[in-house]
Parts: structure tokens; sequence; C-alpha cells
């Protein structure tokens, strides 16, 4: 069972609140990410899950947007600490939540029991080597494209986990693979975008949500 005792002593943390539709949530972000970064390769994994994107914030409200099924599973990809799928859960719906970084692993289970949240499953993903069960309704991600070079990756995990008629939700700053991604993505699914535009700390950050959907697509 987690221990929120040894998370604690384990790990420096700031507690954030968050507000997503008219519910409040906190989430444990780290203090600082120096643990966490490899000073003799700074660009290799850095830690990009320790930050609260503003993509995942777009991506939380529209979860609020989306009615609760009974049986309709969602399933979270590059979850980070955890945020988007644990709004998701705490809406109503069925979530599994995935990260490859174990430290982020640990503030998303930290971050369930902080909000207690006990319906979702939170496990570990190797987007090159996928091992979880099952198909998936809808699959979800905020700031999941960063390199070239896991576009083929991420396309071959949507096919393998996307339920006929699924959806994929992918909440995506502007860049240069954003655009490349799409392109790829083109190819095997109907896509819709919506443009957003977050304020924070003084800067207005653009941020696209993409809907991509299989062939048999399901009103939505």
């Amino acid at each position: 069972m987690f221990s929120l005792e040894k998370f604690r002593q384990k790990y420096d943390v700031d507690e954030t609140p968050y507000r997503v539709a008219g519910h409040a949530l906190s989430f444990f972000v780290p203090q600082k990410i120096d643990s966490f970064i490899n000073q003799d390769d700074l660009f290799t994994n850095f830690p990009l899950w320790c930050k609260i994107w503003e993509a995942t914030a777009v991506l939380s409200f529209h979860l609020s947007t989306i009615v609760p099924e009974p049986g309709q599973r969602f399933l979270e990809i590059g979850a980070g600490m955890g945020v988007a799928g644990l709004v998701g859960a705490k809406l109503g719906h069925n979530m599994t939540i995935t990260e490859y970084n174990d430290d982020a692993i640990e503030f998303a289970k930290a971050n369930a029991v902080l909000n207690n949240i006990h319906n979702v499953t939170i496990c570990k993903l190797d987007w090159n080597a996928p091992l979880i069960e099952g198909k998936f309704d809808y699959i979800l991600g905020s700031e999941v494209v960063f390199k070239e070079e896991d576009i083929p990756g991420l396309i071959f995990l949507f096919k393998r986990y996307l339920k006929p008629g699924g959806t994929i939700l992918l909440a995506e700053g502007l860049r240069k693979t954003t655009m490349a991604f799409v392109k790829q993505m083109e190819k095997h699914y109907a896509i819709a975008m919506k443009k957003q535009t977050m304020k924070s700390q003084g800067k207005e950050i653009p941020v696209i949500l993409f809907k991509f959907t299989d062939g048999n697509e399901r009103n939505r």
C-alpha cells in the first residue's frame, strides 16, 4: 500500500491548489528539480514532468465536458504527476494513468491519496514496450509530443490501445514537432483542433487541443 508518510520523507514538496469546473483539488509538486536532473546530460530525460503545464489545464477542463458513462475507459499517457487523469477520475471517469518516470509515478500516487481518489489505476508504461492490457475509449495526453523520434512509438501505442471508434485527446503547445506529428496522424485519423490561449506569469501561451478519431466515430 502506498505510504504518504514515506513519500514526504523521500521528497521535498510544495502543495499547489488546482480548481477545475467547480472541483477543488491540491497537488504535490517538487520544490526543486535539481535532484531529478542528470548533471552529466542535461537534455536527456529532463524532468518535464515536474511542471503542471498550461496544456494540462486545457485537457483537464475538456474532461469536464465529457459525461461519464458506465464501462467507458480512459488511458492517460505521459501523465507526469497525474494532474489531468486525477481530475478525470474526480469527475467520475474510469482512469488508467501511466508514466515512464518512476519519480513521476510516485507523485501521481501521492496526489491520488491527497485528493482521496480511489477509482484510478496508476502504473508504468514504456511507449516502446507497452505491457498494459485492454483497449480504451479515450487516450489522453498533454505535452507528450516533444521529440520527433517519439512519433512512431506514439502512433503504435494508439493503434494498440484505442478501441474501434475511440477518441484521442491531446493538448499540445505550438512547436515544429507538433506539426510534424499532425502530418503523421492525419494518415490514420480524422482530426479536429481548437486553439486556446492560456495566461501564465504575464505571458500568453497558445495551446492546441487536438481530437483524433478512429474511422467509426461515435457521437460525442
